[in-house]
């Protein structure tokens, strides 16, 4: 059995992460925001899951223009959230608890009231405090042009014109202006940022679009040639390194300072980038001399498919394996559309064109949707690996496609001019009771308006309920803790069509049925079925199982 004492320096290359999106987790003050003091008061729910650690969201000043990735101080807390005593005593109960926590960190940008930005803005064109950030004039008679055609990934020119005429880089909203990773000044002031929380007891650091931070500023810039290119598409493209902004070479000098700092603790603090980028390029940022883990986004956009799941898991496991680090598996984000919704559309549907449709074109079956999302963790959580759990996937929690247009707050949807709706549907909050004005949430209403439905979803309506969703999780993380050993595993070498299986090294097996019919079930004793078996000897169609 793989040891989990938390007292292992590599504590999370086999960790289930859950992770807490804090505004919308628990509202401990009734003010329909969620609070640090809320994710205190729940902590026992994530102890009594059996995870092992939690990843923080930011909590940091914000004025919310992107769900609090814009940040206007890296080392304080939003006091809508609370603030560093509430923190701290966060960690401590954590801790109690036998949980580890990790906090989200976000390098490439700040928010346009960082006190930085607003001194870049005071100084005009040619002041030294513009050089933390990206300015530029503009192109064309009078500058009015941006100075390229690099796009924001929220849609949109990736350049904000300001008063004095000059332009300045957002690959995000334009209330993230982008830090210039060139400096020293803004390197070291992240290597003061990574200690202060460092010092509070964090255990370690989710990196925000970590492959952005490193780029091509050398004059003159230059165009990609097609909006497309500012995406995934460029990274495809281009020669790997290239992209000017994206997953540059570079980026790892940056990493590679970073873990100079991260192991001056004992243990040594973690750290798992979040990095939009091919698998063999992602596998570098978890060299051992840089970050621990990156984010296996390959899995998450995977199909409803085994042989294209079979062909992802294989590739994962060979790249973590060849840098030496562990694979990691997600479903659901704070960023995707839920994979209890997400799982029943097919592939090639147009995710933003089934939100503005309300999630009604195509119709998704939140049953079916529910018996693939169950199979689809429990099959994850046989992985070898760290698997990172996103909050009310173990409600069974869909998205909420329906949002009205007036409550909506996800930047896209005004940058796209409303073309897209935004991630609001997977950010509603959670719902801990059947009743109430928020399910639970707090005393009063939630910054988004939860369904009807979230009252069947709540942990009241689960919680000691033989087959819930809830008692499923629980269940598969306490044998999972029993069951895992070492990091390889084996495929049946003769499986029907649309079925995955294969063993781990102390024999025990995961089998899972991906297809419409049922398959003959696999001789030895059942430990765990993500629905219930027919008692024919055969396993349903969408479940997986757990033989020993």
């Amino acid at each position: 059995m793989t040891d989990f004492s938390p007292h292992r320096p590599d504590w999370w290359r086999q960790a289930v992460v859950y992770q807490v999106y804090p505004r919308s987790f628990a509202d401990a003050d009734g003010d329909g925001l969620g609070d640090l003091r809320g994710v205190t008061g729940r902590l026992p729910h994530l102890a009594a899951l059996g995870v092992d650690a939690f990843w923080l969201s930011p909590f940091y000043p914000s004025e919310l223009a992107d769900g609090g990735y814009d940040v206007a101080d890296h080392r304080d807390v939003d006091p809508r959230l609370g603030s560093l005593a509430d923190f701290d005593a966060l960690v401590a109960e954590a801790h109690r608890l036998g949980l580890k926590v990790i906090v989200d960190l976000v390098p490439n940008h700040t928010s346009h009231r960082h006190p930085w930005f607003r001194e870049a803005l005071a100084g005009g064109p040619g002041a030294p405090a513009r050089d933390r950030y990206v300015f530029r004039d503009g192109r064309g008679p009078g500058g009015e042009l941006p100075p390229t055609d690099w796009q924001s990934v929220f849609g949109g020119s990736a350049w904000q014109r300001v008063p004095d005429g000059q332009w300045y880089l957002h690959l995000f909203a334009r209330e993230q202006p982008d830090l210039n990773w060139d400096r020293e000044e803004v390197r070291e002031d992240f290597r003061t940022t990574l200690r202060f929380w460092s010092d509070r007891g964090v255990d370690g650091f989710r990196v925000d679009v970590a492959h952005a931070l490193a780029k091509d500023l050398a004059e003159p810039l230059r165009d990609l040639g097609a909006p497309e290119l500012s995406g995934d598409a460029g990274l495809a493209r281009l020669a790997p390194g290239t992209h000017p902004f994206f997953d540059r070479d570079e980026v790892h000098e940056i990493y590679r300072d970073w873990r100079r700092v991260l192991d001056a603790y004992t243990p040594p603090r973690t750290a798992v980038a979040e990095a939009w980028v091919p698998g063999d390029r992602r596998a570098l940022y978890a060299r051992a001399d840089e970050l621990d883990q990156a984010f296996n986004f390959e899995y998450l956009q995977a199909g409803w498919d085994a042989e294209e799941i079979r062909a992802v898991v294989t590739d994962s496991l060979a790249a973590a394996r060849a840098v030496g680090a562990s694979a990691t598996w997600v479903l659901s984000n704070h960023d995707v559309v839920r994979h209890a919704s997400r799982l029943m559309l097919a592939p090639g549907t147009d995710h933003d064109a089934w939100l503005l449709s309300g999630g009604r074109t195509p119709h998704v079956d939140e049953r079916a949707g529910l018996r693939r999302a169950r199979a689809a963790t429990l099959l994850m959580l046989a992985l070898p690996g760290s698997s990172y759990l996103y909050q009310g996937e173990e409600l069974g929690l869909p998205e909420v496609a329906d949002l009205p247009a007036e409550v909506l707050q996800d930047p896209v949807w005004e940058q796209t001019g409303r073309a897209r709706k935004g991630r609001d549907g997977c950010r509603v909050p959670l719902p801990w009771t059947a009743t109430g004005p928020s399910y639970g949430f707090g005393a009063s209403g939630a910054w988004l308006p939860q369904p009807p439905s979230f009252a069947h979803h709540s942990v009241e309506a689960q919680d000691g309920v033989a087959g819930s969703t809830l008692e499923l999780y629980r269940t598969a993380l306490r044998l999972r803790r029993k069951l895992l050993e070492g990091e390889e595993l084996g495929w049946a070498r003769e499986t029907p069509p649309g079925v995955l299986s294969f063993t781990r090294r102390d024999g025990w097996r995961c089998v899972a049925n991906l297809s419409g019919a049922p398959v003959p079930l696999p001789p030895g004793e059942v430990l765990l079925s993500s629905m219930p078996l027919p008692g024919d000897g055969r396993l349903g169609p969408d479940t997986t199982v757990w033989l020993a």
